[in-house]
Order: structure tokens, then C-alpha cells, then sequence
């Protein structure tokens, strides 16, 4: 398919305008040096590396450290899996956006329709507007570290970040949020000044296990940190933003590398995060004493000395700051695909009024609600990460089966063996969301036995759907030999002119079935999270 046929803003045509570099349209030459290619990495690079350090935001600083002082180092063992989950999540992401030019949240209205649009957009407004509270929460405890009142830090945050995303200039926004990104990187002397001992941290980094073993609690933390660091605004940001940066199939190989860089990066600051609330408060009387992250920078100024405390709350602040920055442009980019409204950061405010509105309203809105008195957000802060582990598997079904579109993605569709991977990944999220559900209930089931006959339940559902695929492939007739298609200059065709693909009832008793059950599980996780913020413990 010729590439001059395209579906979307047309600001999202031109010049690529990266933080560090910009490339010609029209550049068709070949990179042959390491010299060019490293150049070339430097300006595709950013929808990656931001889509995965704004995952460490102030949910995702909250858990780690919770993870760290309740259970040391011994969770360290859940990051490692989640490189894999990350980068095959993400890198399907990145060629819808490459090759389709169009949103994630279009991309499901048009091929499942409008009900199934608003099923998938509106659990993630519901997650995404949630999840900018918690950062404004996060900008309250890291600037009230410092004795800056909430009603002083919270307005000026939200000033700002509108600010900085309205500003016209794709090329402007990107460098801020690149400052943002660099910051990330003070976990590092963090976890220094903790004095950690790399013997438990190999050992835990590649030996799973969990200090006082599993139950519903440890279990509703590991949910919690497969939410904050593979959430379901990740798929629609990075979408978005590789669209909006005006990134293109010719260089797909880039923004793959992008997000490798980025989910191997966000994995080491959430590591650090760990291994320094661990080392830091570890056999001390802060041990298990978890209440909030603003407690745990006066737990580890007392234990570290000032200058730490600082270090935990200027890292909290920033990952504040790129986190509601990132989820809600992603929710603003997913509401634009839905109504049909022009939204590109390339756009001047006057051009795109309705795009940036919604940025402001979400983040006035949230920050309104943290100025709340008595507001519970200790029941947010709680809920939210687990709520985006359970709502993880509906939003992966959605990319898998968009990515297996052949009128979508032509030539780039998924290969079998990736398809097996991501369904291996949907299971093993739908197994620790079932654990959380059943736990929730009956609290005295023994979460050992449980996770095992759950795994095996899984391993036989996978084994008999592999077995039948590979059966209806062998059985289906070979095409004839086509004109061969060069996969870097393949766009997808204009949306009009596609036919919406066959629901069949296989696939409608399947999205039904996992709708019902997100209703449950939502409704229990948040009772659980009740519990757990006022005390009561299953």
C-alpha cells in the first residue's frame, strides 16, 4: 500500500522533531556508519523511554518503596519477569502507531465498534483519572517533606504541566520531558547511600520467593507491581505519541530499540527504588510499617541522614511530575481518537481546543480532589496500581487481536511464536487477578495451592488452544504467492475503506466472559483495598 494513503491529523505529517534531532520527511538515505545510526536513535528517541520511566511515577514510587520496607529485596525477582512483559506489550504498540498512523482508541472503535470503544476507553478513564490523583497526592508528600503546603504545591504542579504540554511545540514538550526522564536516574545515589549488599539482591534478582510467603496481601502487592510498571495507558500513550512524533515503518527498528532502552531503564530505577527502602529501613522498626511514601522520606531522613531523605523526596516529585504528564496526555490522545477531535502536540491551543481542554480539566479535576479535607486517599493510592493489573488483560486482548489484523498491519502482523508469548502473558495476568478475586472472598484458602492449581489450569488451556490453532493452520489452504510488499513503506489503508472483521462467537463469548468478570474483580479489589487502608487485614 502506498504510503501517500493516510488516515489521520494531518499535523501528524512532516518532519520528525525529537528532543535530540530531527529528520527530513523526505530522508530516504540509508544509515551505514554507527555514527549515522546513533544520530538517527537520538531523534526517534523519547515515546519509549517516556511511555516506561512515566510508569515509575508516584503509584509506582509508593509501591516499590512499599514492596522494599514491607518485604526487602525478596520481590526483586517480579521486575525481572516484567522486562519481557514490557517489551512485547510495547513493541506490538509500536507498530500499530508506525504502520497504521492511527490511535489505539480509534483503532478499536473502527474495527469493534463503538460499545467495545467505550468499554476499553472508559475503564481506562475511570484507571487514568484515579491514577493522576495519586500523582498530585505524590506532589503533596515530596514538597510537604519540605514544608510546602498542598495548597501551594499541587495548584503551581498543575499550572505547570498544562504549561508545558500547551505550548505548540512537539519539539518543546519532548526536551521537558527528557529533563524529567534524567531525573529519574537520582534512585541510583539513593540506593547508594542505603549501603545495599549485592548478595540478597542477585539471589532474589533470579530466586523467587517472598518474605513471610504468599498470601492475599503479598499477593495484592505483586498485582500491584506488575499494574504500576505495565499499565493499560502505556498502550495508548505510546500510540499516540509514535503518531504524533510522526514516526513511520522506515523507522520502526528505532522506536523498537526506544523501548527496549526504556523498559530495561524503568526496571533498574524500580529496582533501586526496592533495594533502597530495603537496605534503608530493613531490621529496623520501620520494617512492615508501611503507611504512605511521604512516611517513608522521614523514615529514611532519620535512618540515612537529611540528605537522603531529600534525594527519596525529589524522586518522588519528579516521578510525580512525568507520570501525570504522561498518563494524561495518553487519556486526552484516547478521548481525541473517540470524538474525532484534532490532537497533536504540534498544534497551537487555539487550534485544538477540545484536545487541550480535556489535558486541563483531568489534571484541575485531580488536583481539585487532593485538596480535598478528608478526601480518602489513602483508598486510592491503594487501589489504583492493583486496579491496573486487573484491567491489564481486557486491554492486552484488545492489542493482541488488533495485531492480528491483517487488513491493519499487512505484512507486519504478529508471528505465531509472538502470538504465544502474549497469549502466555494474558494468562499469567488473568491467573494473579483471579488470586486477588479468591483471596478476597475466602481468606483463608491456602494461596500456595491456589497459585498452583491455577498455573496448571493455565498450562492446559494454552496446550489445547495452541494444539487447535496449529490444527486449523495445517488444515487451512496456502495462498497463492502474492507481489512481494515492502514492509517499510506498508501503510494501512484509509479506515472507510476497510471491512469491520467478523465477530464470531468464540470471540464474543470470550470478551463477554472477561467484561462480566472485570466487574467482580473491580468491585472485590476495591473492597480489599478498603480493608488495607483502614487496618483490616484479611
Amino acid at each position: 500500500m502506498a504510503e501517500q494513503l493516510f488516515d489521520g491529523d494531518e499535523a501528524h505529517r512532516g518532519d520528525i522533531r525529537g528532543a535530540f534531532g530531527r529528520i527530513s520527511e523526505q530522508d530516504l538515505g540509508s544509515r551505514r556508519t554507527w555514527r549515522a545510526r546513533l544520530l538517527t536513535l537520538a531523534a526517534i528517541i523519547g515515546p519509549g523511554i517516556i511511555v516506561m520511566v512515566g510508569d515509575n511515577d508516584a503509584g509506582g514510587v509508593a509501591t516499590y518503596s512499599q514492596a522494599g520496607q514491607n518485604y526487602g529485596v525478596s520481590l526483586l525477582w517480579v521486575l525481572l519477569l516484567l522486562i519481557p512483559v514490557l517489551v512485547v506489550n510495547q513493541e506490538m504498540v509500536v507498530r500499530l502507531g508506525a504502520v497504521t498512523g492511527v490511535g489505539h482508541a480509534r483503532l478499536i472503535r473502527e474495527r469493534f465498534g463503538r460499545f467495545w470503544a467505550w468499554f476499553s476507553v472508559g475503564d481506562l478513564f475511570v484507571l487514568d483519572f484515579l491514577t493522576i490523583v495519586t500523582e498530585f497526592i505524590g506532589v503533596d508528600l515530596s514538597l510537604g517533606y519540605f514544608g510546602v503546603s498542598r495548597y501551594v504545591s499541587v495548584p503551581i504542579a498543575a499550572a505547570g504541566l498544562v504549561a508545558i504540554t500547551a505550548s505548540g511545540s512537539f519539539e518543546r514538550w519532548e526536551r521537558f520531558m527528557m529533563v524529567f526522564v534524567a531525573a529519574n536516574f537520582l534512585v541510583i545515589p539513593l540506593a547508594v547511600m542505603a549501603r545495599p549488599r549485592g548478595g540478597p539482591i542477585v539471589h532474589h534478582l533470579f530466586v523467587p520467593g517472598i518474605a513471610g510467603g504468599l498470601d492475599s496481601t503479598s499477593a495484592l502487592l505483586i498485582i500491584a507491581i506488575v499494574g504500576t510498571t505495565v499499565a493499560p495507558w502505556q498502550l495508548f500513550f505510546q500510540q499516540s505519541n509514535i503518531i504524533d512524533k510522526r514516526i513511520t515503518p522506515r523507522w520502526i527498528n528505532y522506536e523498537r530499540a526506544d523501548t527496549v532502552i526504556g523498559s530495561i531503564v524503568t526496571v533498574i530505577g524500580a529496582g533501586a527504588m526496592i533495594s533502597a527502602c530495603a537496605f534503608a529501613l530493613g531490621h529496623s522498626h520501620f520494617a512492615g510499617q508501611f503507611t504512605n511514601a511521604g512516611g517513608v522520606a522521614r523514615a529514611i531522613g532519620q535512618r540515612l541522614g537529611a540528605v537522603a531523605g531529600a534525594f527519596y523526596a525529589v524522586v518522588l516529585l519528579n516521578a510525580s511530575l512525568i507520570g501525570a504528564a504522561a498518563v494524561t496526555l495518553g487519556t486526552s490522545y484516547a478521548f481525541g481518537d473517540i470524538f474525532g477531535t484534532k490532537h497533536s502536540l504540534h498544534r497551537k491551543a487555539s487550534e485544538s481546543i477540545g484536545f487541550y481542554a480535556m489535558f486541563a480539566g483531568l489534571v484541575a479535576c485531580a488536583a481539585g480532589i487532593v485538596l480535598i479535607p478528608h478526601a480518602p486517599l489513602g483508598v486510592i493510592t491503594t487501589a489504583v496500581q492493583a486496579l491496573a493489573g486487573v484491567l491489564l488483560p481486557s486491554a492486552s486482548v484488545f492489542l493482541l487481536m488488533l495485531c492480528n489484523d491483517k487488513e491493519v498491519l499487512g505484512p507486519w502482523v504478529n508471528k505465531m511464536w509472538l502470538n504465544a508469548v502474549a497469549a502466555l502473558i494474558i494468562g499469567v495476568l488473568i491467573v494473579l487477578s483471579l488470586i486477588l478475586v479468591i483471596t478476597t472472598i475466602f481468606t483463608t484458602v491456602d494461596v500456595r495451592l491456589l497459585l498452583v492449581t491455577l498455573g496448571g489450569a493455565l498450562g492446559v488451556v494454552l496446550v489445547v488452544a495452541g494444539s487447535l490453532t496449529a490444527l486449523r493452520r495445517r488444515g487451512a489452504s496456502v495462498p497463492a504467492p502474492s507481489e512481494p510488499v515492502r514492509r517499510e513503506t506498508w501503510r494501512m489503508p484509509p479506515l472507510a475503506l476497510l471491512g469491520r472483521p467478523p465477530w464470531t462467537r468464540a470471540r464474543l463469548w470470550t470478551m463477554w466472559s472477561l467484561r462480566g468478570y472485570l466487574v467482580v474483580a473491580v468491585g472485590l479489589l476495591l473492597v480489599k483495598a478498603v480493608e488495607l487502608s483502614t487496618g483490616h487485614r484479611a
